[in-house]
């Protein structure tokens, strides 16, 4: 249903920005085997119809809950809360004014060197659980710093097994844009190893003065990394699961779903998933 809106969507308005946010599934946090189904399935319609794919992992998701937040048994609210986040944090600029502003268009513009190449890594800082404010006033520096650590990031895949093509952040509350600035230009100088050289200015920022609520300060990160490559490989992976799963149950709707997906495997969406992540080797 979501990729059939999709498709509408993108044939009814053919000229604006479309911005997904896409929940890719991971087989250490779930056990339904059928997922990867779903994620095989969509990938095409991600490539063609959407400009913008912010790539939401349940195994990153999962991983932030108890390695940073400490949460022994995170719950479906404590996930939702990580994304509402990021989602809040992209769309900052177009609710609310700023003093270097971002919509949907200019991070597309910005973003995106090549049209297939628009799957990005959110992260956000500082990270925080449901109903709790930071414990202590964090700087531009230290903000700057947690931004582009991969314990931040909402994919689970390592950015510095690949190299940024593009990256964005945008800040929220009272702070000098020149110093946000500078701290840009110092982090991207100190691993300019994990950008690429093809591509000048490669980092945007954005700045809007009102903060969310209980923070006197936040950014969100949006990264184009080559390493989200990682994650294609494993909807791969988790497709061949499936269908070795499927030989071994014999259920009422196996038939339909195996040809469904002997479809899917030797046709066009694994061509895709091959297809994108050479892309990302280039």
């Amino acid at each position: 249903m979501g990729c059939l809106l999709l498709e509408k969507i993108r044939e009814e308005y053919p000229d604006r920005i479309i911005s997904t946010f896409t929940v890719i599934p991971s087989p250490k946090v779930s056990d339904a085997v059928v997922e990867p189904y779903n994620a095989v399935m969509a990938l095409s319609h991600l490539i063609e119809a959407s400009d913008e794919t912010y790539i939401i992992d349940n195994e990153a998701l999962h991983d932030i809950c108890y390695r940073t937040l400490k949460l022994s048994a995170p719950s479906y609210g404590d996930l939702n809360h990580l994304i509402c986040a990021v989602m809040a944090g992209v769309t900052t600029c177009i609710r609310f004014p700023g003093q270097l502003n971002a919509d949907l268009r200019k991070i597309q513009v910005n973003m995106v060197p090549f049209p297939r190449l628009h799957f990005f890594i959110p992260g956000f800082a500082p990270l925080t659980s449901r109903g709790n404010a930071p414990y202590r006033a964090i700087t531009v520096p230290e903000l700057v710093h947690q931004l582009f650590d991969a314990k931040n990031l909402m994919a689970a895949c390592d950015p510095r097994r690949g190299k940024y093509l593009t990256v964005a952040s945008i800040f929220r509350g009272r702070m000098s844009t020149r110093e946000v600035d500078e701290q840009m230009i110092n982090i991207q100088d100190k691993n300019s190893s994990y950008f690429v050289e093809w591509i000048p200015n490669n980092v945007k920022t954005a700045v809007c003065d009102i903060p969310p609520r209980g923070m006197k300060i936040c950014g969100t990160f949006i990264g184009n990394n080559t390493a989200i490559q990682e994650l294609f490989k494993r909807i791969g992976g988790g497709r061949n699961l499936l269908s070795s799963n499927l030989n071994s149950h014999q259920l009422p709707w196996n038939s339909i779903l195996q040809a469904k997906l002997s479809l899917l495997c030797s046709g066009e969406r694994p061509f895709c998933i091959g297809t994108q992540a050479r892309a990302w080797k280039k």
